[in-house]
């Protein structure tokens, strides 16, 4: 076989349809485009226009507010961090923060901190310094015999300098 020789499969590629091109290519004159009216006429975006009527989506209220210096937190559940534990890829001895948890892979990547919650189980003593926790995973790991710190991420980085 030669670089010459080389084709693609019968039917692999089809040919584009050529508009306006003359009656001979099936697609000529009006171009497919039907007679007259705002829809064969050039230069016409349509969507949502309803002829003049209040559109639907400007008659519809305006709802709510997004804030845009919104927090971002990531979410880890007490049940991951004791399956964790049990595999061995978190320390239960060592003071588990932030930073452990990235590691380890629990959680991707911080944003703008890590919020605990207490969805699942966690029966180990543990000592948790998070950015973010619910009252009732502080709680369970509190009756666990451990204890969880929530830091505000201003007083962390003040802690770090």
């Amino acid at each position: 076989m030669k670089l010459n020789e080389l084709r693609d499969n019968e039917g692999a590629a089809k040919k584009r349809m050529r508009i306006g091109r003359g009656p001979g290519s099936g697609k000529g004159k009006t171009g497919g485009r039907g007679i007259k009216g705002q829809k064969s006429r050039s230069g016409v975006a349509l969507n949502a226009y309803e002829g003049g009527q209040m559109p639907l989506y400007m008659r519809l209220p305006k709802r709510g507010f997004n804030k845009p210096n919104r927090k971002k937190f990531a979410v880890v559940n007490l049940g991951l961090i004791q399956k964790f534990i049990d595999a061995g890829k978190l320390d239960a001895k060592a003071e588990i923060t932030e930073d452990a948890l990235v590691a380890s892979g629990l959680v991707r990547r911080k944003l703008d901190g890590i919020r605990v919650l207490s969805k699942g189980e966690i029966t180990t003593k543990v000592k948790l310094s998070v950015t973010g926790a619910s009252k009732t995973a502080i709680d369970a790991v509190g009756k666990a015999g451990g204890s969880l710190t929530v830091t505000t991420p201003a007083a962390a980085e003040a802690a770090a300098e």
